[in-house]
């Protein structure tokens, strides 16, 4: 779903037409500004990315003349949405139908709020500049302008091969488990990526976390048969939204507490992280029930679960 982040922006992720008429949609994290009045879209969240990176698409609110519903346009492209920038179309697919339409009534009244502020001679030249420059170094990239119904839409032309963002089509957070890994010996409560924080560097890479009926773990891929590490359920005393998000500079921080360490996990949505959240909470007070152990899981934050739980059973932790 889509959310506002620290800076009052619209965010989320969504797929992308980026070549009209391919039919190939690919993931992109977006951003719309209506402080600049733009729309722009980037590989990945630009906190997961190197410092200085530039998006690979922008559209300036000023020539979006409408954004609907496109389910009659691309039957085949499921929650698909079009926005109208003159003679141009770009077709979008949401995550499901509420996503599809939080996007849609965001984009229509952002473009209705839009006041053009430049003179003709200006427009072209600022349609064509990128974000602000950061002073560090840059991998060099190159980009292509094309004038289509009198708008110019400036995209980074696509170099190499694909990388492993760019081949996720879809989240597969919203993707049954079976379709994208070998079925494991325990049932699988959820899947997904997500983005965690280093033990030792401390940076943010993203990982596919898995979660089952006695453990949580995580892959480098969706593609890995080998975890880079599992989480014992049973080692596990808190799981919660993060205190710290704001000092770490991170939307949709939660943390799980084990015994030996603290993990810092982003999500890509506070729908998302609560749903995290839920799903880990539920898994250890289903394996921590009556008679299985004294441990005890503090998730009064989530009431609705309490009812897993009999009078006897504390929601207080060991």
């Amino acid at each position: 779903m889509p959310y506002v982040d620290r800076q009052n922006r619209i965010c989320g992720f969504l797929d992308i037409e980026e070549n009209e008429g391919s039919g190939k949609f690919l993931r992109r994290y977006f951003i719309l500004d209506t402080q600049q009045g733009s729309l722009v879209w980037f590989m990945d969240n630009p906190q997961n990315l190197p410092v200085g990176t530039d998006c690979v698409g922008s559209l300036k609110l000023t020539y979006i003349s409408k954004v609907s519903d496109a389910t009659k346009l691309r039957p085949k492209a499921e929650f698909c949405f079009v926005i109208n920038a003159g003679m141009r179309k770009f077709f979008l697919q949401a995550n499901d139908q509420q996503d599809l339409v939080e996007w849609v009534n965001a984009l229509n009244k952002a473009t209705k709020i839009t006041v053009p502020k430049l003179i003709d001679g200006q427009q072209n030249s600022e349609n064509l500049k990128g974000l602000p420059d950061v002073a560090v170094p840059k991998k060099q990239v190159s980009y292509k302008t094309e004038i289509i119904g009198g708008v110019p839409i400036v995209t980074q032309t696509q170099v190499g091969s694909l990388s492993e963002r760019e081949a996720m089509h879809r989240s597969h957070s919203q993707l049954p488990y079976f379709l994208s890994k070998p079925a494991q010996d325990h049932s699988v409560i959820k899947a997904g990526y997500c983005v965690k924080q280093g033990a030792v560097m401390r940076n943010w890479k993203r990982r596919y976390f898995l979660l089952e009926e006695n453990s949580m773990s995580y892959f480098k891929s969706d593609s890995e048969k080998e975890p880079l590490r599992i989480i014992p359920l049973k080692e596990v005393h808190k799981v919660q939204e993060c205190k710290q998000s704001d000092i770490m500079m991170r939307d949709n921080l939660f943390e799980v507490v084990t015994t030996s360490r603290t993990f810092y996990i982003q999500a890509d949505s506070p729908e998302d992280m609560h749903s995290w959240i839920k799903a880990v909470s539920a898994a250890i007070v289903a394996q921590r029930g009556p008679g299985r152990s004294a441990a005890t899981v503090c998730i009064s934050q989530y009431e609705p679960f309490s009812n897993l739980l009999p009078q006897s059973f504390s929601l207080d932790f060991f």
